[in-house]
């Protein structure tokens, strides 16, 4: 590609370790010019992924995510006095693998998430309720002396 490594390393790590629908997700949104490139690989391993190896686009994960600089063009600028000012423009190769894992479906993982913190709530709930039943009849027995 040609950008910059370290521009494009910038937008890698933002999808390194996501899921592939959910990085593909990341890259449309991401304000650098290095996304739409990263986009366009991610999207040929997704493509690659299900018509080559027959796997479940939804069940794909960015395993591996890395950038490795390729060769510099050399250009040259002239400037004042007859000086000539060396341009490098830079080329990287972007890698992305990705790979397949058992798919977690959107339902369970809710209601697991529903449930964890519906007990811990009602717990929580309960006690101050008692508290503040004892500490009302206190306070207006107090009042009332």
């Amino acid at each position: 590609m040609r950008i910059s490594p370290t521009k494009a390393r910038r937008v890698v790590n933002l999808v390194r370790g996501l899921p592939a629908k959910e990085a593909l997700t990341v890259l449309q949104f991401a304000p650098q010019a290095a996304s739409e490139q990263v986009y366009k690989v991610l999207a040929s391993a997704i493509a690659n992924a299900e018509n080559n190896e027959r796997l479940d686009p939804d069940a794909l994960l960015v395993s591996e995510a890395f950038v490795d600089e390729g060769p510099t063009m050399k250009r040259f600028q002239p400037r004042a006095q007859g000086r000539a000012y060396r341009i490098r423009k830079r080329t990287c190769h972007i890698t992305i693998v990705v790979e397949a894992v058992a798919p977690a479906t959107p339902a369970k993982r809710a209601a697991a998430k529903k449930a964890a913190p519906a007990k811990s709530t009602e717990s929580a709930q309960a006690a101050p309720a008692a508290e503040t039943g004892a500490g009302e009849t206190q306070s207006k027995t107090e009042g009332a002396e």
